[in-house]
């Protein structure tokens, strides 16, 4: 099986890219939770990444396999050099972002405003198809402001795959580019999956993964079922991991058997205890772990004995074993009533 389609077969259920969330210690915990699911890096700029301003962002553990890269950028030179940096560092996808609307995208001329010039994001396509040896992928919306998506998605994807481009990943939402921040692009336009569909079935040759307002394991399977190639979730999977992550091998890969929380607390020790011994903060890591428990007795404990103790200077492995305490404690009162 070749490395692209390695990574085919993973996209049936990816986390998306995320600022300030998807980083390193992220997608090690994820990939604990699930071996199959595809991983996303945090956007990189291809300008800080050339320049040698964000190499550091690039640093991943070689478990976190599959693993892609989400480039941000419109210069096709500069996109096709950040490109084969990735690819020297060992990533098996490299993704262009054509969906973030945040003002500071847009200033670079990059994100959701390229929408707006499809021939521009071909050219970009193109220049990292040439620099690289792993698939190139794209991230978009169904369109931006007043454009007609259902007129001007078909010849985005037109004019994108003549680049060579054949997987995308639809965020079915428009971006306004002025008049709403990035929280509220991600809430506010209504979603429309049905076009997502349609794309599917206008452009078979395509792969095609929606996402957008997709919380749970049961919707992504509907996805699945109904044509689509596959689903990424995003807030969902960082804020309640267990509910999404823990089952997706078994669902989604139909794989046999999953972990439970404690398992994945427990596997956890070893990577936190190098951090630590590395110079690394309690807190670098365990922000990531606060929606483990999500909706189950101790949660409010486990989340704020880790909010309140792991920033303190020298908080080592006590404050996790505090915090899971607080689970355990509760499991078992639950259990004797």
């Amino acid at each position: 099986m070749s490395q692209a389609t390695e990574t085919r077969a993973a996209a049936r259920l990816s986390v998306a890219p995320m600022m300030d969330w998807t980083d390193r210690h992220c997608r090690y915990l994820h990939r604990l939770m699930s071996a199959r699911a595809l991983l996303y890096t945090e956007m990189v700029t291809s300008p800080a990444l050339v320049r040698g301003k964000a190499r550091h962002l690039l640093w991943f553990d070689p478990t976190e396999h599959p693993v892609a890269v989400q480039l941000g950028g419109s210069d096709p030179a500069e996109l096709a050099a950040a490109t084969r940096i990735c690819c020297d560092e060992g990533y098996d996808e490299v993704n262009l972002n054509i969906g973030c609307p945040s003002d500071r995208v847009q200033s670079g001329s990059f994100g959701a405003v390229l929408m707006e010039n499809p021939a521009l994001v071909a050219d970009c396509c193109a220049e990292m198809i040439a620099a690289s040896d792993v698939e190139i992928t794209v991230k978009c919306r169904i369109g931006v402001d007043k454009q007609e998506p259902r007129e001007n998605l078909p010849a985005f994807l037109e004019t994108v795959r003549a680049s060579g481009v054949t997987r995308f990943t639809i965020h079915a939402r428009k971006a306004w580019l002025q008049g709403l921040s990035p929280k509220e692009n991600r809430d506010v336009p209504p979603l429309d999956y049905d076009l997502v569909l349609q794309m599917k079935r206008e452009f078979p040759d395509m792969h095609i993964s929606v996402n957008g307002g997709i919380t749970t394991l049961d919707q992504a399977r509907g996805f699945l079922d109904a044509g689509l190639d596959g689903v990424m979730i995003g807030r969902a999977a960082y804020h309640t991991p267990d509910a999404v992550l823990l089952g997706a091998d078994q669902q989604i890969f139909g794989r046999a058997g999953c972990k439970t929380t404690f398992q994945v607390v427990e596997e956890m020790r070893p990577y936190i205890a190098r951090h630590l011994a590395d110079g690394g903060r309690l807190n670098q890591i365990t922000r990531h772990m606060l929606g483990l428990f999500a909706g189950r007795p101790g949660a409010r404990g486990w989340r704020r004995t880790l909010s309140e103790g792991a920033h303190k200077n020298g908080a080592g492995l006590e404050v996790l074993d505090a915090a899971l305490q607080h689970v355990q404690d509760r499991q078992k009162t639950a259990e004797s009533t």
